[in-house]
């Protein structure tokens, strides 16, 4: 994940307190819980993006010979494939 947790955190705050302000959002109880649900739900859609590059370095292994000879470009490779099942997932990152 390329946020640590407390950048989203202070995200999570961020958000809820805007759209508090703004009239988007009436918080009944403790706001903490709303942030707390929210820093749920940004850690799991980072995390998205974690595993399909984890999946695309898997599949990429069985390259690696020609990666080694300069017979293929690993980023190049990395990107197409991650392209590719970004479309055949139907993921938005």
């Amino acid at each position: 994940m390329r946020l640590n947790k407390v950048r989203v955190h202070h995200m999570a705050v961020s958000v809820v307190e805007r759209l508090a302000s703004s009239g988007f959002l009436q918080i009944q109880g403790e706001p903490d819980v709303v942030v707390q649900q929210l820093e749920s739900a940004i850690t799991s859609e980072l995390q998205v993006e974690d595993r399909l590059n984890a999946d695309v370095r898997e599949m990429l292994k069985q390259f690696e010979r020609e990666f080694s000879e300069g017979r293929a470009d690993y980023q190049k490779m990395f990107t197409m494939v991650k392209q590719k099942l970004i479309k055949d997932r139907g993921l938005i990152l």
